[in-house]
């Protein structure tokens, strides 16, 4: 599979970036990727807001933002997948293109601007995921909403029954204004909010917070303090940025999220500082730049319990979710770890 598949990638690499994507999920569909089914060990094995998971390694949401490739998605090696994101109405988001490939750079930049099916069909489709899955949606809002607030818990009300964890979604760039919704006093509201829904769910699930990489440490010190105050179930760190910061490729100034290596370092900051400043009392989620092992492990080892990735698989293929993982157990065995749980936060202070 792994000559077919980089012969696969190497054909996908000459189309349009969205195009190319748009193959590979139907690829997902087709049973045409590589499917490892459940990757695990004693030492992979963890814990995320009580939710087990068989490793720590997930899919970031953005790849299957419309739940149409899950079954495919839960066989290929990850522990958990996130969907989305989804708004409350069906919304086509900014026109094309709004994908750019950074070769030069392992990145990637998106304006997608929430483009999705809306929550009824996305709902309709989480409503007969894969049963042993761990599956979480991405909770968006609507471009010309009234009450941006409320979306995402409108959005959690109608597919929260079909899901094991959700993501409030503030920090996406793409979506105007949409991340004035991380200060304080409106991140206080919008989250009693969705807690409120959560609560009424007949199984409650873990809520997460997604939180951007370009944020002052004020900032990070008045979500810590919300995220602490409103009972929320963990963080996501970090979406993407709009930093330009040494990139080569020709792409490099388009508008929109910067994801990929470029935003490894930068993440991870953002990562051990809300480790420090919850002082470990909520679980996080490492997301931005990783691409191999070593990138997971510095990951876990600043603060993170999971991590995600996205963007390296345009690189690397369906198949880095398996090489990361063996690595990582590699990694967590020479360093004298029985579980990866250990290893959370043991390096946190090489990155503060």
């Amino acid at each position: 599979m792994r000559a077919l598949e980089t012969l696969g990638m190497k054909a996908l690499r000459n189309l349009d970036p969205e195009t190319a994507h748009g193959l590979a999920i139907r690829a997902l569909q087709l049973g045409l990727a590589p499917a490892p089914g459940t990757i695990t060990s004693a030492r992979l094995k963890t814990t995320l807001a009580g939710i087990a998971l068989p490793n720590p390694v997930g899919l970031a949401a953005g790849f299957d933002k419309n739940a149409t490739a899950l079954k495919g998605l839960s066989r290929a090696g990850f522990g958990f997948l996130e969907t989305g994101a989804a708004t409350p109405r069906p919304q086509p988001g900014n026109p094309r293109p709004r994908l750019f490939r950074l070769s030069q750079d392992g990145a990637a930049i998106n304006r997608f601007g929430f483009n999705n099916d809306g929550m009824e069909t996305i709902g309709a489709r989480l409503a007969n995921r894969p049963p042993h899955a761990v599956i979480g949606l991405n909770l968006g809002a609507n471009k010309d909403s009234t009450d941006r607030a409320a979306d995402f818990a409108r959005v959690l009300a109608h597919c929260g029954a079909s899901l094991d964890f959700a993501t409030v979604n503030v920090s996406s760039p793409n979506t105007e204004k949409l991340r004035d919704l991380q200060g304080k006093s409106a991140l206080t509201a919008l989250l009693n909010g969705v807690m409120d829904t959560r609560n009424t769910l007949a199984k409650p699930i873990p809520v997460f917070l997604k939180i951007a990489p370009d944020l002052t440490d004020t900032e990070l010190g008045d979500i810590a303090e919300v995220a602490l105050e409103t009972g929320i179930d963990g963080l996501i760190a970090t979406n993407t940025t709009l930093s330009r910061e040494g990139l080569a490729s020709p792409h490099r100034d388009e508008p929109g999220g910067l994801s990929g290596k470029p935003l490894f370092a930068r993440s991870t900051r953002v990562l051990a500082r809300m480790s420090q400043l919850t002082e470990t009392r909520l679980p996080l989620i490492g997301v931005g730049g990783i691409g191999s092992a070593e990138d997971a492990y510095a990951k876990i080892c600043a603060g993170a319990t999971a991590v995600q990735l996205y963007t390296a698989l345009v690189y690397g293929g369906l198949s880095l979710a398996t090489d990361i993982l063996t690595g990582l157990d590699r990694l967590l065995a020479q360093d004298g770890f029985a579980n990866v749980s250990q290893a959370v936060g043991s390096k946190r202070d090489d990155w503060l």
